[in-house]
Parts: C-alpha cells; structure tokens; sequence
C-alpha cells in the first residue's frame, strides 16, 4: 500500500516537494534569464517580467510559468513574445538546472495581482467591513 497510496495522494492532493522545489528552481532560473535579456529577442528584452509561479507537472515535463509585465500592460504581447522565444528559453533554463529532461515551457498570465486587488477593494465596502468586525 506504501508506494501506491503515496501516488495517488499527490495527484489528487496537490503537488509534491519535488514538484514545488523544481517549480522554484525554474521560476529563479527563468527570472535571472529575462532579467539579464540573455534572449536573443530584442522586443523580449526590452520588456521586464515578474515571473510569479511555475508549477510543474507530476513527471517535470511540463512547466507552467505564471508571468506578469511590469505595470500590467501589454499582456497579450508578452504572452506571444515568450511563446515565440520558447525553444531558446527551455535551453537556457535547462542549461542551469540539472535536470533529467528539460520541461516543456508553457506561459500564463499571472492574475494573483488581480485577485488580491479585487479581494481589497471588497474588504473596503462598509457592508463587508461590518460584517467582518462584528
């Protein structure tokens, strides 16, 4: 039961430690990459990226990179400019990291930001404030 218990867990309970610290790894990685404009895109470096999250999937070998440009404008730029510039950026990420396979990378929007703003702007309403308080 040992082993197999473990796997099912971890697929329907959330991700493993060793997902979570390669998702970690290659957030730094990628980060240091976008932040140095190693790219050879110079539309891709002109822009600066907030790299918030990457999550991984259970066998690595897809990476989700949860992005954000600074100031939030030009999303939809920054999404096709990665996406374009995909190949290069496995490579160099992959390069620093010693990993079995390099993961495939996949780019979504980061919309936490938006998430806890909403969240701010609805604990500031006098009715939810009351309720909160009382």
């Amino acid at each position: 039961m040992g082993c197999m218990a473990k796997n099912r867990f971890h697929e329907g309970g959330g991700p493993s430690q060793r997902q979570l610290r390669v998702g970690e790894l290659i957030r730094r990685s990628l980060s240091e990459v976008l932040a140095r404009g190693d790219v050879h895109d110079p539309e891709l470096n002109r822009l600066s990226i907030t790299v918030g999250e990457v999550r991984t999937s259970p066998d690595l070998r897809i990476a989700t990179a949860y992005v954000l440009p600074l100031g939030g404008k030009g999303q939809d730029d920054v999404l096709k400019l990665l996406a374009r510039n995909k190949g290069e950026l496995r490579r160099m990420v992959s390069r620093k990291l010693a990993l079995k396979f390099a993961p495939d990378l996949r780019f979504q929007l980061d919309e936490t930001f938006d998430r806890m703003d909403e969240t701010r702007r609805m604990l500031d309403q006098d009715v939810v404030r009351r309720d909160v308080e009382s």
